[in-house]
């Protein structure tokens, strides 16, 4: 039997400070976790590959994922997948791997979402913007308390 699980992911990237966070919301079911993270000296793409590659690392093999988002770095990593079939990347080889392997082990589905008020997509933007200016002096990371996801509306 295979588990339904949703993934909001949203990143926040500055190009001054080279700087970028990541965040996610997980629902399985009622139940949310998620997590927050950033680094400096990355381009958007990268946040977006780290960010993805944190969420699904969270989920269970095998399991039937619909990740969201209303970044674009996230909604075009399945075209980046793509294009690596034919033309493997060269950049952020680290986060390529697991990635890779990850999404072999799920079945993933991305759907575009809109950071309206009150919507995980909106919680996880305010979460990577966190992770991105906690990033600007050094490398972040830390699990948003369960405190804070209660106050997540879900979507039916």
């Amino acid at each position: 039997m295979s588990v339904n699980i949703r993934i909001w992911v949203e990143i926040a990237h500055q190009p001054a400070y080279r700087a970028g966070g990541w965040a996610y919301v997980l629902a399985e079911g009622g139940a949310r976790s998620g997590a927050a993270g950033g680094e400096r000296s990355a381009e958007a793409g990268r946040i977006a590959l780290a960010g993805l590659a944190q969420a699904l690392a969270a989920t269970p093999a095998g399991a039937v994922v619909v990740v969201r988002s209303a970044s674009p770095a996230v909604l075009a990593i399945p075209k980046r997948l793509a294009a690596a079939e034919t033309e493997p990347p060269e950049e952020d080889l680290d986060l390529w791997a697991p990635l890779t392997k990850a999404l072999a082990a799920r079945q993933v589905r991305f759907a575009p979402d809109t950071a309206q008020l009150r919507t995980p997509s909106a919680f996880a933007a305010a979460w990577a913007d966190l992770a991105r200016d906690k990033a600007k002096t050094k490398p972040f990371r830390a699990i948003i308390p369960k405190a804070n996801l209660d106050k997540v509306a879900l979507p039916a």
